[in-house]
Formats: C-alpha cells, structure tokens, sequence
C-alpha cells in the first residue's frame, strides 16, 4: 500500500474516536438515536479540530447498511464507498472553487433525486463561506424546505462570513481547539504504533506548536519523522519548529536569580545570534513565569499537572527555579515581561525593549532588599556646607584644593535650583544701553564684590517620608532631576514631558498630569518606549519599583502651572537677579552715569574656550 501521512492514516472513523469534542458528538449520537434528523448542518472551527471528520462520520451513521446508528460499522460497501470518498450519495463540495450560483443551481436540480443506495443524499461543503452573495441566496429556498431524503453539512473556519439568513436554517455546532494534553496522547498513540523513539517532552513541543490543530500535530510529526527519523532527538526537533530552545529560557531564569545584568544581556545576543524571534522568546519567558508561579503557590503535584501542561521533570525543574523567588517577586517578574511583550508589538526597536525588561528583572531582588535613595531637600542642599575643624599636631604635606580646576566641569548635586552666590561671576557682561557702546571703562577694578544672596525658588518636588506606616519604603523623587536626565537621553520626550505637570506620588504610582488641551503631548508620552524610559529614570532615581500613571487634568483638580511654565519662571527670575547683580556692579554704575545710559539687558558672555569645548 502507498505511503498515508498520519493525519489521513489514523483519521477517526467513529464517533467513539474523535477526540476534544464531546459535546458535538454526543449531541449527534442522540439525534440519531431518536431519529431527530436535521436538514442542515453547520460546522464551524479553528483548522484540524475535526469538522470534516465529523461530517463523514455523520454521513455514516445516516446511510449505514445496518441502519441508522451512532456507530456504524465501517465493513460495509456503502461505509467503506464514504470513507475513500467515493460514495455516489455523499458528494464533498469544496466551497473555494465552486463559489457561483451556477453552482449552487447545478445542487437544486440534483437535490430531487432519491439516495441509489443509502437512505440520504448527504452534500458536504468545505469553506463555505467562499460561496458568493448570489449564491448563498440561491440556497436559501433549498436549505429551509428541502426534501426529506437530502441532508447539507456545511463546514467553515470564519463563522462571521456565513450570512444570518443561513445560520438561522441550520443547526449550528462550533468545534473547540484541542487541549493540549489530548493532543499529547493522540501523538503518543500514533509513535507506539509507528515504533518512534520520542521523548516525553518532544510530544509536549509537538502540542504546543500545534496550536489546538490534531492535523497540524501529526502533520509536523510526520516532518520530524523525515527530518531525523525513528529516532528524534529533541534539540533537532526545537530545530525544526524553529521554537525557542528551553535552555535560553531557563539561563534568562538563572540570570534573574544571580541579579547578573550582563548574564541576562548575553543571553539575549545569544537569541539574536541564533536568528530566533524576540518575542516568541518573550512569549515562553512569561509562560515559564506563569508556571513557576502556579507551582510556587501549589504544592501538590497532582494539581500542578492539571494547572501546568508540562513533563513531570519540566515540573520538577520549575519547582527548583521558583525556591529563589517569592510569589510577589514572580508576579513582578511576570508583570515586567508582560509588558516588555505588550511593547513588542510596536516598538520599532524590539530589542532594546527586551533588554531594558531583562535588566529591570535582574536588579528586582536587588532593589527588594536595598534601601530606597535617599533625596536631599532643596531648602537643605542649599545650604552652605560647614568648614571642617581646624586639625592640630605637626604640619602634613599639602593637599591639593577642593575647589574643581576650570577645565573639569562642576559636580552635579540632587538640589533642584543651585544657590546664584556660587556661579561664576561673568567677568565681563555684555552691557546693552540705550546710547553708543561703551568705548573704555575704567581700569581700577574693585576691591571686593558685593555678597549676592541666595534666591530661594519653590519647587515641586513632593516631600515625602522614606517609610510610610506599613514599614514599606516609600518612592521618593526630585521631579526635576527627572526632568534633567529625561533631557539627557532624549530631548524629545523632555520636550513633550513639559507639557503635562506633575500631580504627585502615591506609594509607587507616579502621576503626571496633561490638559485636555495636549492630548498630542500626552499621546507621545504614552507610547510603549517613552513610557518605558521615563519609567526606568525614576526607578533609577528612586531605587524603587514604580509605575508611571498619565491622567487628564479636569477643572476639580486643584490648580497648578505646567514643567515648561515652571522652568520659564525660573529663568526669568534668575535673569532677573543676574540684571540687579549687574546693575549693582561697580565697574557698569561708573559706566552709565559717565555716559547717561539706561541698562537694558544683560547676556553673559561666552569665552572661546568654553565654545570649543
């Protein structure tokens, strides 16, 4: 006999055989038992499920030479003719190709004519819901008042294509996918019968690629079969599916539990490197969380495998991963990578969004048992550092001054406004008048320089408390440190992060606040990537988990001026105090009563240096 591919070689051929539909067939078997036939059928399902199967079988019972039954023999002519198809009262209309009225005409005409052997004219269509407009209504008149001895089935994959006149003509039946356990034994029947050499884990990777489609399982069984075999190893099968290996899987576990980044990053270039797709790989690392999850809070094994479709070492090993971890910490894990999925599938830089997932993932049990940082005060951090006690004993060698050195550019500090008594006078303001430019000034210059005091600037960074009343660490931010490094790695969304004003922190949800106005900014601002940046600055800032919440401002929120409005006042003030330290500057008051002028503005000047650095 020629060679059959699994999927026609073991196709049921009752109703007992069929498998993930039980309510279709058992529904069946007692129509038939009361002799409660319909005159139409749908069947409607993902591919593979059985709806053709089913249909032959169907036609079976109807026209077997035992008589109508919900088990036909299938030794007798008229069972054998339906099974290879070529039963003279059961013809199958493939809806793709015969999608004209001519068609559907051809099927009236036919449809008076009594079975030749059996008791029922059975016309099965395939796809259809490929018939045309036309043709569904020339179908119509036949499907409500056909004659008794003609029984339509008609089977589908897009059940919304089929028009309501039709679906309210026939009985409808829609076939589930198949769970994955039941696909597994099926597999595991048809490799005892075939004498393959198959691991228990290569049936699971089988059923999982298979989708819910039995003939999609077999189909790639068969390919496995030829790939390498009697014999099928699972790293050639991973290789054929082109399925992400379990290993990557695991070292990216491995990597969370030692908090090694670059471990995690590695592992990632190892992916790429493989030409696997990214998230296909974000898809299993949530499962595999998932799974770890449900065996960290279930303890009995009988339950993990009716909760987990997995081997029992897949289950043991997950067990062994889930002991590093708490159920809050793999419900962190899982919400990081969910989100990473989520952002995959807009991001134009998919990589980089699962990167930034990874590393967040591996300093998770780091942040959980460090202390959360420390932000010193602005009115605190203004103010001037007290001089050390002066030291006794005999002379040491000089030390080389505090003070930075001009060409190293000065230390960042976490206050929000520096004090202007300690920037740097420009030794030579530009001074715009009213009257001719100054030709000389005098060259005395003067002996000391008035003290410029400190100018305090309100900002709107939130005071809050480092531990709140649980004893949890509380999230603690300067607002505009994190508008500053926002600036430092994208001006783009600093621009846009302006717009909106900052509403405040409540536990670990940072609220940033649009009008109804800036609907563009906020839209920008709500965008996977930038979310995930300005998400990650404040986490870093903050050394705490944080989730960064965009709401619409309404008028029953309490007044307040946007970041840009914010910033462009205290410019304008600090121009403000840089004018009367000007106008107050001996060498420029000498200036305009010599000349009767009027100070206008004040720019600082620029040095050549400073312009080429």
């Amino acid at each position: 006999m020629d060679y059959q591919v699994s999927a026609r070689k073991y196709r049921p051929g009752t109703f007992d055989d069929v498998i993930g539909q039980p309510h279709v067939v058992q529904t069946l078997v007692n129509s038939i038992a009361t002799k409660r036939i319909a005159q139409a059928y749908l069947f409607s399902g993902t591919r593979g499920v059985g709806k053709t199967t089913v249909a032959r079988i169907l036609a079976k019972a109807l026209n077997c030479e035992r008589g109508q039954t919900g088990t036909p023999c299938g030794t007798c002519s008229n069972c054998l003719e339906i099974a290879q198809g070529t039963s003279v009262d059961v013809m199958e209309i493939d809806g793709a190709s015969n999608t004209s009225v001519d068609d559907v005409r051809e099927i009236r005409e036919n449809v008076k004519f009594a079975a030749f052997r059996g008791k029922y004219r059975v016309y099965i269509i395939d796809e259809v819901h490929m018939l045309s407009n036309s043709a569904f209504n020339a179908l119509l008149k036949t499907l409500e008042e056909p004659p008794p001895h003609v029984v339509f089935i008609f089977a589908t994959t897009e059940i919304h294509k089929i028009p309501a006149t039709i679906l309210s003509r026939c009985q409808h039946y829609n076939f589930r996918r198949i769970a994955r356990a039941e696909i597994v034994e099926r597999l595991r029947h048809v490799v005892n019968q075939d004498q393959i050499v198959l691991e228990e884990r290569s049936l699971m990777a089988l059923a999982r690629a298979s989708e819910g489609s039995m003939r999609d399982g077999l189909s790639l069984l068969d390919q496995a079969v030829a790939f390498g075999g009697k014999t099928i190893v699972h790293a050639d099968l991973e290789a054929l599916l082109g399925a992400v290996p379990q290993e990557l899987v695991r070292a990216m576990i491995q990597a969370i539990t030692a908090q090694e980044s670059a471990g995690a990053l590695r592992v990632l270039a190892q992916l790429l490197d493989q030409g696997h797709d990214l998230r296909a790989y974000c898809a299993e690392v949530v499962e595999y969380l998932r799974n770890m999850l449900v065996v960290s809070v279930v303890p009995s094994p009988q339950e993990q495998q009716g909760l987990i479709e997995a081997a029992a070492e897949d289950l043991a090993q997950m067990a062994t991963d889930a002991r590093s971890f708490t159920p809050e910490q793999l419900q962190e894990l899982f919400s990081i990578f969910t989100q990473a999925e989520d952002s995959l599938r807009l991001s134009a830089h998919p990589r980089f969004v699962l990167e930034t997932a990874a590393v967040r993932a591996t300093r998770l049990l780091r942040r959980a048992e460090g202390k959360p940082a420390q932000v010193i005060p602005p009115a605190q951090a203004a103010r001037p550092a007290q001089p050390a006690p002066a030291r006794t004993g005999p002379p040491t060698a000089p030390t080389r001054s505090a003070e930075p050195s001009p060409s190293s550019p000065p230390p960042r500090t976490s206050q929000s406004t520096p004090p202007l008594s300690t920037a740097p006078m420009p030794p030579r303001p530009a001074v715009t008048t009213n009257t001719a430019p100054l030709r000389s000034l005098p060259t005395n210059p003067p002996t000391a320089r008035p003290p410029v005091p400190a100018v305090e600037v309100n900002t709107s960074s939130p005071s809050i408390a480092p531990q709140a009343e649980d004893g949890r660490a509380v999230v603690t931010l300067n607002w505009e440190q994190v508008q500053e490094e926002v600036a430092n790695v994208s001006s783009r969304i600093a621009a846009f992060l302006e717009r909106g004003r900052f509403v405040g922190i409540d536990g670990h949800v940072v609220t940033i606040g649009f009008a109804k106005q800036a609907t563009g900014a906020r839209g920008m601002i709500e965008n996977a990537d930038n979310m995930a940046v300005l998400t990650s600055i404040c986490e870093r800032l903050s050394g705490q988990t944080v989730r960064v919440r965009i709401v619409e401002l309404t008028e029953s929120d309490p007044p307040g001026q946007t970041m840009a409005q914010l910033r462009a006042m205290k410019e304008k003030e600090q121009k403000q105090v840089i004018f009367e330290q000007a106008k107050a500057h001996p060498v420029v008051k000498q200036a305009l009563e010599m000349f009767g002028a009027e100070l206008v503005e004040v720019r600082p000047v620029v040095s050549q240096k400073e312009v080429e650095t």
